[in-house]
């Protein structure tokens, strides 16, 4: 499965909506910035998307009213190490309250990995953030055991992104 990101100006993502009636899009907005995302078992049909194959998914991608985008830069050389963490992640973020919908995605063609959690609003995913889930989810980040520790992985900072439907 693959998911495609199409981002732009909001008028812009209104005339792509008006032209792909057929296609499944998810409308996500920051302001005069939007997001389209689809995903598909084929190849993508909206012009100048980012591609991305899907490592893990729960939910429907179509739920929630926040999205949250953990954008990942990850070096060649930890591609690996970092998709292993992923793979053995404990799950514990399906059972917070609020939580519609989670994909981690693999860049195509570039760089960057990308985890998209959606919620049903944006006080669901702060309550996430300070949860004991949460606080497990990551007892290993600034430790010698946290992937964040090990050299050549990281090649800039990550960055986060949000929207709403």
């Amino acid at each position: 499965m693959k998911l495609y990101k199409w981002s732009g100006h909001t008028d812009q993502a209104v005339a792509i909506l008006a032209n792909f009636p057929n296609t499944p899009l998810v409308f996500l907005m920051n302001g005069e910035e939007a997001v389209l995302l689809y995903e598909s078992e084929g190849a993508g049909s909206l012009p100048y998307t980012e591609a991305y194959e899907v490592l893990d998914a729960s939910g429907a991608i179509n739920g929630g009213y926040f999205a949250v985008f953990n954008n990942i830069p990850v070096a060649e050389e930890g591609r690996e190490l970092f998709e292993e963490r992923f793979k053995k992640r404990a799950g514990l973020i399906e059972k917070e309250p609020g939580f519609a919908a989670i994909r981690v995605l693999r860049p195509v063609t570039t760089d960057t990995y990308v985890v998209l959690t959606l919620w049903e609003d944006e006080k669901s995913f702060t309550d996430w953030q300070q949860s004991r889930a949460y606080g497990q989810a990551h007892a290993k980040r600034g430790t010698a055991e946290g992937i964040d520790r090990k050299r050549d992985i990281f090649p800039r900072p990550s960055f986060v992104q949000t929207y709403i439907k």
